[in-house]
């Protein structure tokens, strides 16, 4: 089956100017044209754009994700190249799990603390 833009830009909830950006930039090479000009994008389409979207929301540049498609598009004597990029992207999503976790246990401490002063000052103030 094929989606038009407008129907991937609800089914991904990506703007449709987001996905010609996409398009422009080579991270969705594979997207046919209809006779007229008319972007119908498949399923393998809708596979890439959301490993796209993850490798973009853990961090990843768009300038890496244009390397891992372009490797991709060489089949498969660069599987390892990706795996090797998909490995180290993974340490790197790691390290920021990390960081935010120490941030996260800094927070909690706060709301702990702050918790206690305000049932102290509750208390001094009644």
């Amino acid at each position: 089956m094929d989606y038009t833009i407008k129907q991937v830009s609800e089914k991904t909830k990506l703007k449709a100017h987001v996905l010609r950006y996409y398009e422009r930039e080579g991270l969705l090479p594979f997207v046919s044209r209809s006779e007229s000009g008319i972007r119908r994008y498949s399923e393998d389409d809708l596979e890439w754009i959301g490993l796209i979207c993850c490798l973009k929301n853990t961090g990843m540049a768009i300038k890496q994700i244009k390397k891992f498609v372009e490797l991709s598009m060489q089949g498969g004597k660069t599987l390892k190249q990706r795996c090797d990029m998909l490995a180290e992207h993974k340490k790197d999503v790691e390290a920021q799990i990390e960081k935010m976790q120490k941030h996260l246990r800094k927070v909690e401490h706060k709301i702990e603390y702050f918790t206690e002063q305000y049932e102290k000052y509750k208390i001094d103030n009644t």
